[in-house]
């Protein structure tokens, strides 16, 4: 169970530190999504973002210490050069496309495709549909995305960063599944280190990847 905490003692114990990245094409609402579950803010005047920010925020996911260390980055192709130094050591990603520009949604898989060349080939993903509180003007149906979803094992939900729609919810996804696996990786090494002592010294644990299921949220917008 996760509960949230954003705003956090600076002299808390911190058990863990979970880095996700933000990524798709410019103005599907990356910054507003990082805003709204960091500082539970939502800005009609918000600019594109410029190279790479981040933010973090603190939550407890079954009585331990969380630290979210959320990256933005550009969706521009201009700002591509910082791809690798902005994948290293993320554990999760969130691609997110406009559910009322079709064509944010046909580059998805170009995102991932770059996202699986750079990061960690365990990394947790979830595929987000923002701006669903546009349902007048829904361009990419919500079936569409779920069936990309199901078919590269990611998980999925829409969200409205505006109304603050499913954005706590997808977040609470990916980290407490990023918390899941990496319990039972350091569960199963104490096990083996208790039946062969010494056997891990130097050796790099690998995270297992993401169990392929989409989530069984509440629909932010219905077909």
């Amino acid at each position: 169970m996760a509960t949230g905490g954003g705003y956090s003692d600076p002299s808390q114990k911190i058990d863990y530190v979970f880095k996700v990245v933000l990524i798709g094409d410019s103005a599907v609402g990356k910054s507003q999504i990082l805003a709204r579950f960091a500082r539970n803010e939502f800005s009609l005047d918000s600019k594109a973002t410029i190279g790479v920010e981040f933010q973090t925020r603190t939550l407890v996911i079954e009585h331990k210490s969380v630290k979210a260390q959320i990256w933005d980055t550009a969706g521009q192709e201009r700002y591509r050069a910082v791809t690798s130094a902005y994948y290293r050591g993320a554990v999760g990603a969130m691609l997110v496309y406009d559910i009322t520009k079709r064509q944010t949604f046909d580059h998805i898989p170009r995102w991932l495709e770059e996202l699986r060349n750079h990061a960690d080939k365990n990394i947790v993903i979830i595929l987000i549909g923002n701006k669903c509180d546009l349902e007048d003007q829904r361009a990419v149906p919500t079936e569409d995305a779920k069936e990309f979803a199901e078919k590269e094992g990611l998980f999925f939900l829409e969200t409205s960063a505006l109304e603050s729609t499913n954005v706590e919810d997808a977040f609470l996804t990916v980290l407490t599944e990023i918390f899941r696996i990496v319990n039972k990786k350091n569960l199963t090494a104490g096990e083996e280190q208790n039946e062969n002592p010494g056997s891990l010294a130097g050796k790099k644990i690998i995270v297992p990847g993401p169990a392929q299921v989409i989530p069984e949220k509440k629909t932010c917008c219905r077909s």
